[in-house]
């Protein structure tokens, strides 16, 4: 933690899209930054990549289990599945994967025989641009597709999920596998404690009736159920279970830092690669701090800030710190391009919507209690630490120095072009549907718009939280930095 010198700095920096942007902060601002944790990048990702799926953990080699699988689905041909997520994760899956391949080859499964599948939960579908992005020349090896947790017909009924009997849906194509593996970062969620590659296969390629039970108001509202944690988290459980029942069998797991650069990756049984990766993932993405602020300035980055739906995990890790980082009364600003708007999948439409219909705050969070679909979880996260707190989305065009006057004077409803605050007392719907418009708006104008962002030479989803400090110190707390 650091300092500003007397006067305030002149310019402060927060990641925005794939960039970074300036802002200016008044001197009457005490300004503290909190940064991530570091760790040394790892030189060649393909070497290290090959060298742990060589000495894996709790497993035996990736292509022992191959040769397993091929006994086991004798006379026919084994086939396997490769489960990744979608591009809502920064996971290096052009890395990753073509050594998966090579090794499932060298233990008698062929291309033909093999399948990536997209983990895209309740997300939008991904189009073959994205996928390609996503997977390089992986595209032009083996079939590409995404997992439909909206469509029935293509799930398999794993059975009901302890400890609260969740409903068990996994796509066809995962259960029918005779094995299945899977890539993912390993880093704080707000329900599962820490994500990775069980998750991919247990949420994002589920069915649609395990996002609703998981993500409802059982799971939000059991204290066990907290950003990096683990032990008693029952959503945690849930999320390994579906996984073990569904097939998974072996992870290959990266941890990277705050510009997207693998600093450790691992390989092996499911549980070994969770627990070896947590404890490098939480010295980087938690930062303890010794008071509570008036105004925290958290920047998310690409990709977390292509939509809404995304970007304000920002706000809500922040406030469900073990201790909240920003004070009652307070307010939390997220800079975010929000290309997408809202979001354009079916969570995030009904996340938007759950919003839009709602009087109040209060009312988001009773409707979710009478019922609940999934993608909603995420407007009573953000309409739980409205109760708490102002929420400022800030776009190019207005500025992170104005948003923070206007925190900072007004603690009122907003609404300006390019900025949403989605605070008590202005109804949802208008903000979000200023913000649309406001979205709409600047789609055009933010390429004009973009030389005014100082380019980094790499993208970061969990990315560094400016925290602006406005009166006094408040009691000490240890708080995750991702905001993804």
């Amino acid at each position: 933690m650091q300092n500003a010198p007397p006067g305030g700095a002149p310019f402060q920096r927060v990641p925005y899209g794939e960039g970074e942007l300036e802002f200016m902060l008044q001197p009457w601002f005490d300004l503290d930054i909190v940064e991530s944790g570091t760790a040394t990048p790892v030189g060649d990702l393909r070497a290290e990549t090959i060298r742990r799926l060589a000495a894996p953990l709790g497993s035996p080699a990736l292509r022992k289990l191959a040769v397993d699988a091929g006994k086991r689905a004798a006379p026919r041909k084994a086939r396997a599945i490769i489960a990744v997520t979608d591009l809502t994760r920064a996971s290096p899956d052009a890395v990753l994967v073509p050594p998966l391949l090579d090794e499932l080859n060298a233990g008698g499964i062929a291309d033909a025989e093999i399948t990536v599948m997209i983990g895209v939960g309740l997300h939008r579908a991904t189009t073959d641009p994205e996928k390609r992005e996503k997977l390089g020349t992986v595209v032009d090896r083996v079939r590409v597709v995404d997992s439909d947790g909206r469509d029935p017909a293509k799930w398999a009924d794993l059975g009901a999920i302890p400890p609260y009997g969740v409903p068990g849906f996994t796509q066809k194509l995962v259960k029918d596998a005779d094995l299945v593996v899977a890539t993912g970062i390993v880093e704080p969620h707000q329900y599962a404690g820490w994500s990775g590659g069980r998750k991919t296969v247990a949420i994002g390629c589920c069915g649609e009736p395990v996002i609703t039970a998981t993500h409802g108001m059982r799971f939000l509202e059991d204290p066990g159920v907290r950003l990096a944690k683990i032990d008693g988290n029952p959503f945690h459980e849930t999320v390994r279970e579906i996984a073990r029942r569904a097939g998974l069998l072996f992870c290959l797991n990266v941890v990277t830092d705050d510009h997207e650069r693998v600093v450790a990756v691992a390989a092996g049984d499911p549980d070994a690669v969770l627990a070896d990766l947590v404890a490098t993932a939480a010295a980087l993405y938690t930062q303890p701090i010794a008071k509570q602020y008036d105004i925290v300035i958290a920047g998310v980055g690409h990709p977390k800030d292509v939509n809404l739906y995304q970007a304000s995990r920002a706000a809500t890790y922040l406030r469900f710190a073990p201790t909240p980082v920003v004070r009652e009364g307070g307010a939390i600003i997220i800079p975010a391009r929000l290309d997408e708007g809202a979001g354009g999948g079916a969570g995030e439409q009904r996340f938007f919507t759950a919003l839009e219909r709602a009087p109040s705050p209060a009312a988001v969070v009773d409707e979710a209690r009478r019922h609940f679909a999934g993608g909603e979880q995420r407007a009573v996260m953000v309409a739980l630490t409205l109760q708490w707190c102002q929420i400022v989305v800030a776009r190019e065009g207005i500025g992170l120095a104005r948003a923070s006057r206007v925190a900072h004077a007004a603690y009122r409803p907003v609404r300006r072009h390019g900025v949403a605050d989605v605070s008590c007392g202005l109804r949802p719907c208008a903000v979000l549907r200023a913000l649309a418009r406001a979205v709409r708006r600047a789609h055009c104008a933010a390429a004009r718009a973009h030389r005014r962002v100082r380019r980094r030479p790499s993208r970061r989803d969990a990315s560094r939280a400016r925290v602006a400090r406005v009166s006094r110190a408040r009691p000490q707390n240890c708080a995750s930095r991702n905001a993804a």
